[in-house]
């Protein structure tokens, strides 16, 4: 080899790596502790404190650490970042570089979400910020610790999922003992009581009363807003205004009934924290009578009856046509009430204009569509006239309510008793019958020789069975039918009672309280069906 070779022999030299604490060596390392406790209830009490407290001490008692800030999350979830103010202020610190190093407690205080916690874990790595985990030993920034940070990441996951398991096993077994948790701040009209038991306030409790009987007399969810929020009158929050959202969640609450419905909804992901309605995948639990109530359970069901009447209403006109029944209308009560004679169609109110003059006009919606093709003869009705006829058919009715309550109990008295004590039960008695026929049809069908006339009184005594079992049905629909014209009679009979529903002018209200519907049989008269089945047949003047 000569000298020129030996004077350029490469010669390579490792320089070894500094410490964390000799690069800094010059400057004190910002450090940062991150604290959480999952709950808020006063036993971790003690611990929130003593992490703050002990990480405090720590970093101010080291030298080489110059304090970045104490990061705590109270009462907080670990399940997700999002939900955790002081996690995220922390974070983005580290982003401005502002913090060199954290400490945490374990993997389990600074997040139970596997992707969440690598995620926030490599994007600090990479910035060159390290977490030291105590319970687990482990310093993120040394170069082995991937694959255990992964699999502890797991595990802290995992034992979320067990905790939240265990948290809604034992929930549901409060459920099943009747336990009822009650959010008070939510629930207008109660508070809770000194034996820990809803407690009525009498002053929200009329106004709960005043949402439902508003309802029932045809008022929609918006406009009830309105009117609560123009008188002033404040949600349960006090600064919120209502909304057509808050006077459904009142209506359809049964717990103004003294009742309280379990598990309405669940949680499907412990981690998301996604909250689902339930509908039917999970037990529900009805603690009956829990509490005393607000409104009957008489109108409520009424309320929820007119709910899906109101919504059937509406899907049914979107799908066929607006001739085959009219969408709700809390503007105008007759929207819903006035039918055509002739076709079954609803009335719809239109404005007339001639030489300058505006006249209210109600006209069958048939006709309007399609002409004389499917309503032949239809006639126009003039508002006014249709007013004061509906205003002298209430005031009849009025009058003679007593006489009206009689026969109309007597008639559905009636109709129950026979439908209970004879065709019903005639029907079900046959029924058993031809079941006891059919069972020895069976074992003939067996025989060879009998098997063909066997087979043959089988499917006649089924069919009849069928036909039996179509009536029934029938007949208990309309038992249920009677039923609720009894119940609307006799809240029908309590209004008369309390208030004189005797009209001067017409009022929306009103009719929608006491009628079922208007016939206009011919352009000279209509009839007048009240709730409960009584009808008033009234002259029209229609100026002809």
């Amino acid at each position: 080899m000569n000298e020129t070779a030996a004077f350029y022999e490469q010669k390579i030299v490792v320089i070894p790596a500094k410490s964390r604490n000799e690069i800094h060596r010059t400057t004190r390392l910002r450090v940062a502790a991150y604290c959480r406790v999952s709950t808020d209830q006063e036993e971790q009490e003690s611990s929130y404190e003593a992490q703050i407290s002990y990480y405090t001490e720590k970093i101010e008692n080291n030298a080489e650490w110059q304090m970045a800030g104490i990061f705590a999350d109270e009462g907080i979830t670990g399940t997700q970042a999002k939900k955790r103010p002081e996690f995220l202020r922390m974070i983005k610190l580290c982003r401005q570089r502002k913090i060199d190093l954290i400490l945490t407690k374990s993997l389990s205080r600074f997040a139970r979400n596997t992707v969440d916690s690598l995620n926030y874990i490599r994007e600090l790595k990479a910035l060159g910020i390290g977490i030291v985990f105590e319970k687990e030993q482990l310093n993120t920034l040394e170069t082995d610790t991937e694959m255990m940070l992964t699999i502890m990441s797991c595990f802290a996951q995992a034992e979320s999922e067990s905790i939240s398991k265990n948290v809604s096993w034992g929930v549901r077994q409060s459920f099943k003992n009747g336990n009822v948790p009650i959010q008070y701040a939510k629930l207008l009209g109660y508070k809770k009581g000194e034996n820990g038991l809803p407690e009525i306030i009498p002053e929200e409790a009329e106004i709960v009363k005043e949402i439902f009987r508003s309802y029932l007399d045809g008022m929609s969810l918006k406009q009830i807003a309105d009117t609560l929020n123009s008188r002033g009158v404040r949600t349960k929050r006090k600064k919120a205004e209502w909304q057509p959202e808050i006077v459904k969640s009142i209506l359809v609450n049964e717990k103004y009934t003294g009742d309280a419905l379990l598990q309405k909804t669940y949680i499907t992901d412990c981690i998301t924290k996604k909250s689902r309605k339930n509908n039917g995948e999970l037990p529900m639990y009805l603690v009956k009578n829990h509490h005393e109530p607000i409104i009957s359970r008489a109108d409520f069901n009424r309320v929820q009856e007119e709910m899906a009447r109101r919504s059937a209403k509406r899907s049914i006109a979107d799908k066929l046509t607006k001739t085959e029944q009219g969408k709700y209308s809390a503007k105008y009560a007759l929207s819903e009430l006035l039918i055509c004679g002739e076709c079954g169609t609803h009335y719809r109110r239109v404005t007339w204009t001639a030489k300058g003059f505006k006249e209210i006009k109600w006209r069958c919606i048939s006709r309007i569509q399609y002409g004389k093709k499917k309503c032949h003869c239809s006639p126009t009705v003039d508002e006014q006239e249709l007013h004061k006829a509906i205003v002298s058919a209430i005031n009849e009715f009025c009058e003679v309510k007593d006489d009206v309550a009689k026969a109309l109990r007597e008639s559905i008295t009636e109709v129950l008793d026979s439908n209970l004590n004879g065709s019903v039960q005639a029907a079900q008695q046959r029924i058993d019958e031809l079941a006891r026929n059919i069972d020895e049809l069976i074992k003939l069908a067996t025989v060879l020789e009998t098997a063909e006339s066997a087979m043959s009184d089988i499917a006649r005594f089924s069919e009849e069975m069928k036909t039996l079992r179509e009536f029934i049905e029938s007949e208990k629909a309309k038992q249920m039918t009677v039923q609720r014209g009894s119940a609307e009679l006799d809240a029908i009979l309590e209004r008369l009672e309390n208030e004189d529903l005797t009209m001067i002018e017409y009022d929306d209200v009103v009719v929608r309280q006491l009628i079922e519907k208007v016939t206009v049989e011919s352009k000279d008269v209509i009839t007048v069906t009240f709730k409960g089945g009584f009808e008033i047949r009234r002259g029209l003047d229609n100026g002809d």
